[in-house]
Formats: structure tokens, C-alpha cells, sequence
């Protein structure tokens, strides 16, 4: 079996997120990100469940930031690709680059 056989598209794209935040990946962070990039609402626990599942896995590694005054003394969790979570990227991107190939866009047939 693949690595992509382990992801859905959801967790494809909450570690695209992830990487793209780099040292800032937060639930929050990553929550807005995937609103603005889908244009869909995601909940809360739409995004924290495949985080964990995720980290579990050993795609993504979690650490805790340092207590904030902001968030009343709660500390932060941050996220960050593990190896497995980056070449689990690549063989995803691989595998739509290549599917995509020679496809032209379907939008633009009618």
C-alpha cells in the first residue's frame, strides 16, 4: 500500500495547510486557511479530528507553545510535517500531477 492510501482529500488538504502555515500551524490557523482557500466553513472539530488522527499516524508531529495571556494562560498547539508527512505530500502531489496530465480543465468544455 501507498501513503495515499492511508489520507483522505481532507487530510490531504489539512496538511497542505500545515505546511503552508510552516511554525504557525495552529487549530486556529489552520482553520482559517481552509476557509478561505475552500470557501467552505470548517468546524472545529472538522479540522482538530484528522489533526489528531494525523499526528497518531505520525504524519504530523504536535508541540505546545509557550502559556499566552491572551488565551488566559492556555498554551498553544502547533503543528509541523513529519518526513512521513512530507513524503506523503509528494506522492499526493505526484499522483495528481499525473492524473491532471493531459486532462485539459473541465470547466472550460461545454
Amino acid at each position: 500500500m501507498t501513503i495515499t492510501n492511508y489520507l483522505t482529500r481532507k487530510e490531504e488538504l489539512i496538511l497542505l495547510a500545515v505546511h503552508k502555515l510552516g511554525d504557525s500551524a495552529s487549530l486556529v490557523r489552520v482553520r482559517e486557511i481552509l476557509n478561505v482557500s475552500t470557501g467552505h466553513d470548517w468546524t472545529v472539530g472538522n479540522v482538530f479530528v484528522p489533526l489528531d488522527r494525523m499526528t497518531k499516524l505520525g504524519y504530523l508531529e504536535a508541540r505546545v507553545g509557550e502559556p499566552t495571556a491572551r488565551r488566559g494562560g492556555k498554551a498553544v498547539k502547533y503543528y509541523v510535517l513529519t518526513r512521513l508527512g512530507k513524503e506523503a505530500l509528494a506522492e499526493l502531489k505526484r499522483v495528481h500531477d499525473t492524473m491532471w496530465n493531459g486532462v485539459s480543465d473541465p470547466a472550460l468544455e461545454k
